[in-house]
């Protein structure tokens, strides 16, 4: 059995793995979130024409500064796509944790999403 060297090389193994059964299409695009130490990203891609949609994420100005938890922090950038991507037209997506546990900061950001009216 092989190791990974990092836990971030692990994670990214992980991505690759989903990304084989998951793609984003016109119809339903793919909700893709990045965590990292400080900021949280939001991206909804249309994988069949490689376009971004909508994006809403934590280094926003707006959102810059602010001093509420990373948790709540990402329920407000989970709100903030869904509006972005009802506005662009998009009521379903498929959500792409890329790797990360649905736990914490990324189902805190989903589960806003899904009360500001994305479906996924």
């Amino acid at each position: 059995m092989t190791q990974v060297a990092t836990r971030g090389a692990a994670r990214r193994k992980r991505h690759e793995r989903i990304r084989l059964h998951l793609e984003g299409t016109g119809s339903r695009p793919r909700l893709a979130v990045f965590r990292s130490n400080i900021h949280i990203y939001a991206q909804v891609i249309d994988d069949a024409t490689g376009r971004t949609l909508a994006a809403a994420s934590t280094a926003e100005k707006e959102l810059r500064g602010s001093e509420s938890t990373k948790t709540e922090e990402a329920a407000v950038v989970g709100r903030l796509v869904a509006e972005r991507a009802k506005t662009a037209g998009v009521e379903r997506v498929v959500f792409d944790r890329a790797g990360f546990r649905y736990h914490g900061r990324i189902k805190s950001l989903a589960e806003a999403a899904r009360e500001a009216g994305l479906e996924f």
